[in-house]
């Protein structure tokens, strides 16, 4: 089943609401629904610039992200 721009929109709800407060869950499934969209555009997905654009909405929450 391809990802549609709504899947992504409710990736990014849960990271921003549900998660509220967890940073480091909030970086981590972050960079897990970032992976997901480069598979889909990887394969092909019609849609790929629709989800490129919804995901990257992620850069604009608030929350700390470490890298080690």
């Amino acid at each position: 089943m391809a990802m549609t721009v709504k899947d992504v929109q409710k990736q990014i709800h849960m990271i921003a609401v549900t998660l509220n407060g967890d940073d480091e869950q909030q970086h981590s499934y972050e960079d897990a629904l970032h992976k997901d969209v480069l598979r889909e555009v990887a394969a092909g997905a019609e849609n790929s610039q629709e989800l490129a654009i919804e995901a990257l909405k992620t850069v604009d929450l608030n929350f700390d992200r470490w890298c080690a």
